[in-house]
């Protein structure tokens, strides 16, 4: 795929003044966002993507923009799993309301950073050598494995009991109140940490752990440095917005983690077929390339990815419906708010 300086120059442009306009208008007025808010932004960005999907398909060429399209998705539907858990740690550390888009944005460029990171040590991998496919393969399949095995365990995860988490609280002096941002202020005539940075300490780290599982992911659909870069800029696009818009509705996908899990394994797949095809492990086939393995093409993954997507979101949706209190649970927590910027934080020194 030739890509010009002037494409790369552009989007990264684009990224950045879009989290800087972001970031500009949270600042002046840190607020809950309503759901006109939310849902404007949120058609926003999703024909964003879909018309740049179209901008590569016509420049590039019809295989290079189902490529970005059927990343998009894989990505969009992680990051959605993504935002499960952020929504988990907001109530964990009990971020008021108000503060929980400054919250979220921090996480999103922290996310953006580190898929960027990953990205190019990904990239660098496959360039120099190309058995790292059937790691990155195996990788998905053992994650999918993990998902399957706890789907059902949304509720007893606990990502804020990391061991980062808990080293940060314990060997640092934690205030009671949030202050928006402001990292620390004066309380009973000490200077503490604000509780917000335990927050970020979460969102980073939770980051990571989900950035293991998007790059590979995204590799095994294009090795397209470009596709991969912006197929994650725009599933990390419009997220904050989704995270007020759906809030604990969210809680009504309950099949999220076997469809995703589904998905991965079948990358997974397809990454140890495009392995075996570059294979040049001396003890698989003499070291020669496997032309006799199945290639699954990018239009077949898009109607997996597709087909897979629909089929959770309707299975969950019958499920809930079915389910009075987990309903009346959903109903309860999407209507949890916390307007004040005086709620105390969690003991932080537990």
């Amino acid at each position: 795929m030739d890509v010009t300086t002037l494409e790369w120059t552009i989007t990264l442009a684009a990224t950045v003044g879009v989290l800087l306009f972001d970031v500009v208008v949270i600042a002046r007025d840190p607020h809950e966002p309503t759901m006109k808010e939310c849902a404007v932004a949120l058609c926003f960005y999703i024909g964003a993507a879909i018309a740049f999907g179209l901008f590569v398909w016509l420049h590039h060429g019809h295989d290079y923009g189902i490529e970005f399209y059927t990343g998009w998705l894989t990505e969009y539907s992680l990051s959605i799993d993504n935002l499960f858990v952020f929504i988990i740690l907001m109530s964990a550390l009990k971020v008021p309301r108000k503060y929980q888009q400054e919250a979220l944005l921090v996480g999103i460029v922290l996310a953006l950073i580190f898929r960027g990171i990953f990205i190019a040590l990904g990239y660098a991998l496959i360039e120099n050598f190309s058995w790292v496919f059937y790691i990155f393969g195996a990788f998905l399949v053992y994650t999918a494995y993990g998902l399957v095995r706890s789907y059902r365990s949304h509720e007893d995860e606990h990502p804020e009991d990391n061991r980062i988490v808990k080293f940060a609280r314990s060997h640092l002096n934690v205030g009671e109140k949030y202050h928006g941002l402001k990292l620390w202020y004066h309380e009973n005539g000490a200077r503490v940490v604000s509780p917000i940075v335990i927050v970020i300490i979460a969102l980073g780290v939770t980051d990571i752990l989900f950035a293991l599982d998007s790059i590979p992911a995204i590799f095994g659909i294009t090795q397209e440095p470009y596709l991969v870069f912006t197929a994650n800029v725009f599933a990390l696009m419009g997220l904050r917005q989704l995270y007020f818009l759906l809030g604990g509705l969210l809680k009504r996908l309950v099949y999220l983690s076997l469809g995703l899990a589904f998905i991965l394994a079948f990358i997974g797949v397809k990454l140890f077929l495009h392995a075996l095809h570059e294979n040049e492990l001396p003890f698989i086939n003499g070291g020669e390339h496997v032309k006799s393995a199945p290639e699954i093409s990018s239009l077949v993954s898009l109607g997996v990815i597709i087909v897979t997507l629909v089929l959770t979101a309707v299975a969950s949706l019958v499920k809930s419906s079915k389910d009075p209190e987990a309903k009346e649970e959903v109903l309860a927590e999407a209507g949890d708010h916390v307007d004040t910027d005086d709620t105390p934080g969690p003991d932080w020194r537990e």
